[in-house]
């Protein structure tokens, strides 16, 4: 297996992904497998395709992925951010473009943590007057 070109990491809620670009024909391989079986939801491969398609390179690199934790969701999410910034190192002049359309912009947001006293994050035990 040949080097990696460049290597990126994307994260979202729980979800790591980290990233290798090779030179090759466009295949993405998400854990050892295909990317069709790790993500058999249409709408999660558009997802982490849009900078590719974007910059219109999807066919010029060969990706290879190690994602855990988080669902699909955000391991889509986490996988989009990392080749957003995979390509950025590839090509700077990319940069522009993909910070346009809100790709290098990591989503902050997490699950709010439970509190003592609570159900949940901020639901409060059903209250009884009597």
């Amino acid at each position: 297996m040949a080097a990696p070109l460049t290597q990126a990491t994307g994260r979202r809620k729980r979800a790591v992904a980290r990233i290798r670009f090779r030179h090759g024909t466009g295949q993405v391989t998400v854990n050892g497998r295909q990317d069709e079986d790790y993500f058999p939801s249409r709408s999660h491969r558009m997802t982490y395709m849009e900078p590719l398609r974007l910059t219109n390179t999807h066919e010029a690199y060969d990706i290879d992925v190690n994602v855990h934790g988080g669902g699909a969701n955000g391991q889509a999410g986490a996988l989009r951010l990392g080749i957003a910034r995979g390509l950025v190192s590839l090509d700077p002049q990319l940069r522009d473009i993909l910070k346009q359309a809100g790709f290098l912009t990591r989503d902050d947001r997490k699950k709010e943590s439970k509190k003592y006293g609570l159900k949940k994050a901020r639901k409060a035990p059903q209250y009884s007057k009597r």
